[in-house]
């Protein structure tokens, strides 16, 4: 089982980003799949979260600004961010709950980290 993001980069302060993350294996289910973030010196944090059955969860930092979608059918979920601040800087990484053939009874697991930069 991997996750594997895309997206991020640098934007100005006020535009937008995605981040696109995909799970791969033998997968049955993945619940919660989402969106956490990480800054130096920093602990790592949820940004947003979506459960297959639809329900979301955003941190009260990004309410409004931010959206998560999930494609249960694709095992994908995609991070949409608006309104981008500075203090949205860090490392944000996938993370999903999977049940699969190798794990199933389900464990936790990290995509790669990928950069969001936004500048003042």
């Amino acid at each position: 089982v991997q996750l594997q993001a895309s997206g991020g980069g640098w934007v100005q302060a006020g535009g937008s980003l995605r981040l696109s993350c995909v799970a791969s294996g033998n997968i049955f289910s993945i619940n919660p799949m989402g969106w956490y973030r990480q800054g130096p010196g920093k602990t790592r944090e949820l940004v947003a979260r979506a459960a297959s059955g639809g329900a979301t969860d955003y941190v009260d930092s990004v309410k409004g600004r931010f959206t998560i979608f999930r494609d249960n059918a694709r095992n994908t979920v995609t991070l949409q961010m608006n309104s981008l601040k500075p203090e949205d800087t860090d490392v944000y990484y996938c993370n999903g709950f999977i049940i699969s053939s190798d794990y199933p009874e389900g464990d936790e697991f990290w995509g790669q980290g990928t950069q969001v930069t936004v500048s003042s």
